[in-house]
């Protein structure tokens, strides 16, 4: 336990900490867009082997009465942390993937391990827990045991209560409080600033009641954890809170992509499926008799079978060319579309990370997308990915690519089922295409995607 590290030895890291940088001190806006008086930049541990080594093996001692099997780091920052545990106490190591690769084995978790086994998480800084648990769950999906989590600075703003509530014991080996009670009495900062931090945290502990009430503790759940009925109450987004409406009552969390050329065969699609989905895709662009007509119909159909219209243009210039584009030309897409999509390339919009292949929709992309998306989340309802990119209740994420068989064509198209996309990579929504539109009984078909897309969103949840 933590109590085993003698007083001098935490007092002599605290103060490595702050010369190395790792925490810092000034006004400082957090992700939530919180300004906080201490930030932690603990990455930069890794460029100072003898503190990332000492670090590492304090996170040991603090887990030295736990039985536990192998060691899993929360990514990315604890991920070498746990690599030096491994390595030092020959632990065997797994490690948790942001996102499944599109190719081979999919997996989320990789490593040896055997059904059943115990797993020690590993993290650096813990706020509202939010981090571990996701990894706890995810390690839990594929049947290890949780147990225990080990934290180098706990900031006392609820996670680990949080965490309690979740069957998980968090062990510390350092607090905020005690950390700046150190930095002060070693003269690091003053005591305006230590009082400034304390009071901070004391008046930004998240929520650890574990009620559903309202909005605001809702949002500080994960997405993947909650109902489509609790994301829809805690939306602020209107088309979002619509479709998670739609999404709940209609119980499906299928979308289809009805990529046909001619109006008529794409009502006549629209009208079969309407019944089991809550999302029609289109590209109006490949349509070769387009009119106002057959947006009128389609119009019809949205209301008679309660879905709403994604029509897929993929905007990617400027912001005033995407403007002329989404509002004017033959198209006018702003009129009738309630979703449409946008590359991040040239600014703020909607990420889209492809099914294809050798995409390049990735790493800082992503990154990137994802803090635009924060940013403009009165205009952003979420995102195409191939597995879940964020925990935050509000945005959606809708896979592409999905057959009830996985797979792949021979143009690169990499197919992925209702269960993998839901469950294991945990979205929310599937976008289905020649799956259903390909085949000759579409109505029959789409129910059966849609009866296994919900079962597999109502397995995760009960989770």
């Amino acid at each position: 336990m933590a109590d085993k590290i003698s007083e001098d030895v935490l007092d002599k890291l605290i103060v490595d900490l702050f010369e190395i940088e790792g925490v810092k001190f000034g006004d400082f806006k957090l992700k939530s867009g919180i300004h906080s008086p201490a930030y932690f930049d603990l990455r930069v541990i890794v460029s100072y082997p003898k503190l990332m080594k000492q670090v590492s093996e304090l996170l040991y001692i603090a887990a030295a009465d736990l039985n536990f099997d192998s060691v899993c780091g929360v990514p990315y920052t604890a991920l070498p942390l746990a690599t030096v545990i491994s390595v030092e106490h020959d632990k065997p190591m797994l490690i948790r993937r942001r996102e499944a690769k599109d190719y081979g084995t999919k997996k989320m978790i990789e490593g040896k391990y055997r059904p059943g086994d115990m797993c020690l998480v590993v993290e650096d800084v813990v706020t509202s827990g939010s981090s571990v648990f996701e990894t706890v769950q995810l390690l839990r999906e594929y049947e290890l045991r949780v147990r225990d989590a080990v934290v180098l600075l706990d900031r006392e703003q609820g996670g680990t209560e949080r965490l309690k509530k979740d069957g998980i014991k968090l062990h510390s080996v350092l607090t905020m409080s005690r950390l700046v009670d150190v930095l002060q009495r070693e003269g690091k900062i003053d005591n305006g600033m230590r009082t400034k931090v304390l009071k901070f945290v004391e008046h930004n502990k998240f929520d650890t009641s574990g009620s559903q009430g309202d909005g605001l503790a809702q949002r500080k759940q994960l997405a993947s954890s909650m109902t489509f009925k609790q994301r829809g109450e805690a939306a602020q987004n209107l088309v979002a809170r619509r479709l998670f409406n739609i999404m709940e009552n209609k119980q499906s969390n299928l979308a289809v992509s009805v990529d046909l050329t001619k109006s008529a065969d794409i009502i006549k699609m629209v009208d079969q499926v309407g019944p089991h989905v809550c999302v029609v895709k289109t590209h109006v662009d490949i349509i070769e008799d387009f009119t106002a007509d057959f947006v009128s119909k389609l119009q019809k159909l949205a209301e008679k079978h309660n879905f709403l219209i994604f029509e897929d243009r993929k905007y990617a210039d400027i912001g005033n060319t995407v403007c002329h584009q989404y509002g004017g030309g033959i198209y006018k897409v702003a009129d009738w579309a309630h979703i449409t999509n946008a590359h991040t390339v040239p600014g703020p919009g909607v990420v889209q990370e492809m099914s294809s292949s050798g995409n390049l929709a990735t790493g800082e992309y992503t990154k990137e997308t994802l803090k635009i998306a924060r940013d403009h989340s009165d205009f952003v309802i979420g995102f195409i990915c191939q597995s879940r990119i964020c925990e935050d209740p509000e945005f959606i994420c809708m896979t592409p690519g999905v057959k009830l068989e996985g797979g792949g064509d021979s143009l690169g198209q990499q197919y992925t089922t209702p269960r993998d996309a839901v469950f294991s990579r945990r979205t929310d929504l599937v976008i289905v295409g020649r799956g259903i539109t390909g085949v000759t009984n579409p109505e029959a078909v789409a129910n059966e995607y849609r009866l296994a897309a919900f079962a597999s969103y109502q397995e995760r949840i009960s989770q």
